[in-house]
């Protein structure tokens, strides 16, 4: 071949690891140099075996029997197969040693000073000097003094024509919205992924400096934050901004989440979820386009929520299958009442004709907000401890259960948790029957005058339970006697805890409700007229809750008491019905018996005692308010007849 190419062939080994740090970094020993190789080869070689001397005698022993069989042998091998390769390194090694020794002695000041030569020093006058480096200073200045010129001039120019610094409101931007630089462009991000957000939809929008020309002309629109318009006594002052924010088409205009409750197409209760005018407004502080990131952030949080619920409404095994259809979700709360979720996105918004609100629910508002907040802030902060770089593990709960010796069904009850979908459902389902308790208690207040029905409830409740606590008093008699229950309102059921301790459990049915009430004001007006008749020096002959006497009537009994006056001549029972109207019903008897006539069988002495038969008294007609004033009458007045 004509043309060669040298091939340099080396090994392959690595560098041996001479440590590792904390960190995990590997510190490597660095190849070793010509020298350290050569005195790692020779190292190899034992010198000890053989001398000098002994080597040359070896050389003339070998001469004179190689001269002696020449004939009989031609060539005789060396006694030491590695002789030449020694005799080489003890050259090299004794060239290296005289070396060393000379490199010591030129070191070494004491026999050798090696000091560099001094230059010459130019010639040069201090006045050269003074002069340049004022020139040079001057033209330093010339450059301070134009850039300041020319921000004094761009500062001016925007204080005449009211635009506000770029990098001013850039920085105010930055402030309160996350960007970052991507070829040139300023990106920012509007979506909710720090807080465990998965919407597939990018929420990003792009940040660029506003034309210093045409921007007076043109239209404002939601995509063009670049100029605002406010009015002062009634002039117009047109204010600027340096940053144009442009936000994608599907996040321009305005929506909102409508929680409808529906029963036979009549709207219950409605309400409405968004992030507008939940926040303090700071678009007066850091800039005009700070409306339009509001506006924008808002629509992606409203169709994140609706995918979301949409979602979870498919994936959940109810009873009644839930609907999802376009932008709407259908559930069933309660039979013949529905849930109506609907998303609503509009591209145009009028400020001057706000829309209608019939049967807002301003409960059922906090309480949905109140749970989106407290489903960010757990997907934002969870409890320690936990890793600061690291897939979240267990919760505190969780890790506490082995310490703890939780139990099998507390650990499954730590696997259970609701979905969004399902604690809306809950909410809202509290949310209608607090509504109808509410109506139920105050038709009961309105129709039944007397006694009176006073309900107070709880202002601390939680969004699935409500506690409403009644009494039930007789106007100018509070002293004698109240009535009192709480009730606990929650999802599909109520909790009646009477004064006695019982506890009842009522369904989602109203009547059950207005039944108990019923039962409740009767009792009332017979232990109240038991202790009006003790009061009175009157005698309580027997009373009784659940009177068996009548036509059996459908809901409720009828309840009775029997009195009896001081001298035992005049008895009064009293009647009450637990109708749909409260029906009171009096009777008199007299004693003795006027239609009493004594003959030989019946001696007079022993019966003329006996009292007569029980006469209805008309008790509408008796003077008196309430029916414990009215009793009050009657008893003083048959207490004075018998005297």
């Amino acid at each position: 071949m004509s043309n060669s190419v040298n091939i340099s062939v080396e090994t392959t080994c690595e560098n041996q690891i001479r440590e590792i740090g904390y960190d995990g970094t590997e510190l490597y020993q660095p190849p070793p140099t010509l020298s350290e190789s050569l005195a790692k080869c020779a190292a190899r070689i034992d010198f000890s075996k053989t001398s000098l001397d002994d080597l040359k005698k070896e050389e003339k022993t070998a001469a004179a029997a190689t001269e002696e069989d020449k004939d009989a042998t031609q060539f005789q091998e060396s006694l030491w197969p590695w002789d030449a390769v020694r005799n080489k390194l003890k050259d090299a090694l004794t060239e290296i040693c005289v070396l060393s020794d000379v490199i010591s002695v030129a070191k070494d000041k004491r026999y050798l000073v090696l000091d560099p030569l001094l230059e010459e020093p130019d010639d040069t006058k201090p006045i050269v000097q003074v002069y340049s480096r004022k020139k040079a200073i001057s033209q330093a200045a010339q450059v301070l003094l134009s850039g300041a010129e020319r921000l004094r001039n761009a500062h001016s120019e925007q204080r005449s024509r009211n635009v506000s610094d770029f990098h001013i409101e850039l920085l105010r931007l930055r402030q309160n919205w996350r960007l970052k630089k991507v070829s040139n462009a300023i990106i920012g991000d509007l979506s909710y992924r720090t807080a465990g957000s998965k919407f597939g939809m990018s929420g990003t929008f792009e940040v660029t400096k506003a034309e210093e020309t045409g921007d007076e002309d043109a239209p404002s629109n939601a995509n063009n934050s670049s100029s605002s318009t406010s009015s002062n006594n009634g002039m117009q002052l047109k204010t600027s901004s340096a940053l144009r924010v442009i936000v994608p088409a599907e996040l321009q205009g305005v929506a909102y989440i409508k929680v409808i409750t529906q029963k036979d197409q009549e709207d219950l209760c409605t309400a409405q979820v968004n992030l507008m005018g939940h926040g303090p407004n700071i678009t007066a502080q850091v800039g005009v386009w700070q409306k339009t990131l509001e506006f924008a952030q808002n629509v992606l949080f409203c169709k994140e929520l609706f995918a979301q619920l949409a979602r979870e409404a498919i994936q959940l095994q109810a009873p009644i299958p839930h609907v999802v259809i376009g932008n709407q979700i259908r559930a069933t709360l309660l039979p013949n009442i529905q849930l109506i979720i609907s998303l609503c996105h509009s591209t145009t918004f009028d400020s001057t004709q706000p829309a209608p609100i019939n049967d807002h629910d301003h409960v059922l508002e906090h309480s949905l907000h109140q749970l989106l907040r407290e489903v960010h802030y757990k997907n934002s902060h969870h409890p320690f401890p936990h890793p600061a770089s690291a897939p979240l593990g267990p919760t505190k709960k969780r890790m506490l259960a082995g310490p703890m010796a939780a139990d099998r069904e507390t650990l499954l009850d730590m696997t259970k948790s609701q979905t969004i979908l399902e604690q809306i459902i809950a909410q809202a389902q509290h949310i209608f029957m607090r509504k109808r308790t509410q109506y139920v208690l105050d038709t009961l207040a309105r129709d039944v005058k007397d006694p009176q029905i006073v309900s107070h409830w709880n202002a601390m409740n939680s969004p699935t339970m409500s506690c409403v606590k009644i009494n039930i008093v007789t106007h100018g008699y509070d002293a004698i006697g109240r009535t009192s229950l709480v009730i606990h309102v929650k999802e599909r059921s109520l909790k009646c805890i009477c004064r006695d301790g019982r506890v009842m459990r009522l369904s989602y049915e109203p009547q059950e409700l207005r039944d108990l009430i019923l039962c409740q004001i009767n009792s009332h007006q017979i232990s109240c007229l038991i202790s009006l008749a003790r009061c009175m020096a009157w005698t309580v002959l027997s009373n009784s809750n659940h009177l068996g006497i009548g036509k059996v009537e459908p809901l409720g009994n009828a309840t009775s008491c029997l009195l009896a006056s001081p001298n035992s001549d005049r008895m009064i029972a009293v009647q009450i019905r637990c109708d749909p109207q409260i029906d009171v019903k009096v009777y008199i008897a007299r004693s003795p018996r006027q239609d009493f006539f004594p003959s030989p069988l019946v001696p007079e002495k022993l019966w003329e005692n006996l009292g007569g038969n029980f006469k209805e008294v008309r008790f509408d007609k008796i003077e008196g308010k309430s029916f414990l004033n009215k009793m009050e009458f009657l008893m003083a007045s048959l207490t004075s007849n018998s005297s």
